[in-house]
């Protein structure tokens, strides 16, 4: 593959190799400041008028090469064939190498000995166990490590952040184990695990889920290095993380998903909403708080946030992807759900090659809003964005 624009190799270990391009051109439009137009699909994926502009790599697996699995990395040893992804994808960072594999295992073992160290085993047993359970069931850890990788890119360091990251962590388990009660979306499996209450019960799992949303944080309080961060910085933190998981955030995602299941009349605008809540919300959050806490300017932080809720977003429309197209051994979780429990997903609304069309614009646009840091100093951001558009579970 040639690039006539800037290049960036980025090393994926086990011999697989990406390589990103870019132009200098900029995208006249965004998701950040003009909405797609509305109710323009139909189930099968067809369009008479859609805002899709054209991107410079699609999401499609046609020969692509391949990048090997990040997910689960702290619990197992991987067996199976790297999974593939595209080659080429939009970013500025010029001509350098950065080796992904190797930063995100080991800020994700960083997370995790931080995490277990964290939580530990105390009366009464089952209680914390539950939590730990769940906690260190392994996983991708990429709120965590997009915390980090925010507060490393404005002058912070990993120490600065790792509460914050600890705490972002500990509110995304707590999220998942309550989504999969019998009572919201009754799920088996999780990261290849039966889910906390098929191993504690339901209702242990509901105080599991309450104590690590509680214990979040008081651990974002106590553990956030006050020789390095101001009080207020951490009072403000407290409040992004508080707004981003509240009735105005996560929830208020959560209660309109329920509300539209098995619903005909789900356009966009509204599919947005749930996933922009249910699930940007929480990335949103996690680099807003690295951010903060590692002292960036106000311009920056929002800067981020927009990189970060574009993310956001975008995780969830690869996952309604997966969704419909990977196993649930491949996945780590039940597959195809959403189809048995009638849910609005980007696939069904718009079809998956307008799925993967709108991953592409959305991840162009993410990354627009990191044109302006340090380039080396964002390789680590403009990397999670590409594994977050390409992974396969």
């Amino acid at each position: 593959m040639s690039c006539s624009s800037s290049s960036t190799t980025l090393l994926l270990g086990n011999n697989w190799v990406l390589q990103t391009c870019s132009n200098n051109s900029r995208s006249r439009s965004s998701i950040f400041s003009s909405p797609l137009k509305k109710k323009n699909y139909n189930n099968n994926g067809s369009s008479s008028n859609t805002t899709f502009s054209t991107t410079p790599f699609s999401l499609s697996s046609t020969k692509p090469h391949k990048m090997s699995s990040i997910s689960a990395i702290l619990t197992k040893q991987e067996t199976k064939p790297p999974p593939e992804t595209p080659t080429t994808t939009n970013t500025t960072t010029g001509a350098t190498t950065f080796n992904f594999e190797e930063y995100m295992i080991g800020k994700a073992k960083s997370v995790h000995k931080a995490l277990d160290m964290a939580v530990t085993v105390k009366h009464p047993e089952k209680i914390h166990e539950a939590m730990r359970y769940s906690l260190l069931a392994g996983g991708k850890r990429v709120r965590p490590v997009l915390c980090i990788a925010a507060c490393e890119l404005v002058g912070g360091d990993e120490s600065t952040a790792m509460a914050a990251a600890c705490a972002v962590e500990m509110i995304h388990t707590m999220s998942l184990i309550h989504d999969d009660l019998p009572c919201m979306d009754n799920d088996d499996l999780r990261r290849g695990k039966p889910t906390n209450h098929k191993v504690f019960g339901e209702d242990v799992a509901v105080l599991a889920g309450d104590s690590l949303l509680a214990f979040a944080f008081e651990h974002l309080v106590a553990a956030t290095p006050t020789g390095e961060v101001s009080p207020e910085k951490i009072v403000r933190a407290i409040g992004e993380l508080a707004r981003v998981i509240g009735a105005e955030g996560l929830v208020a995602g959560q209660v309109v998903d329920i509300d539209s299941e098995g619903a005909v009349d789900v356009d966009l605008e509204q599919l947005e909403f749930i996933h922009i809540h249910k699930t940007a919300k929480l990335l949103e959050g996690s680099v807003v708080l690295g951010a903060i806490l590692g002292g960036g300017s106000d311009e920056e932080v929002e800067k981020l946030r927009k990189f970060a809720t574009g993310v956001g977003l975008l995780f969830q429309v690869v996952d309604d992807i997966l969704d419909v197209t990977k196993s649930s051994e491949e996945l780590g979780k039940t597959a195809g759900k959403d189809l048995v429990a009638d849910k609005v997903t980007f696939p069904k609304l718009m079809g998956i090659e307008k799925s993967r069309e709108y991953a592409g614009k959305l991840i162009k646009d993410a990354k627009e809003q990191l044109k302006e840091f340090d380039q080396e100093k964002a390789k680590p951001l403009i990397a999670l964005a590409d594994y977050i558009a390409y992974r396969q579970n």
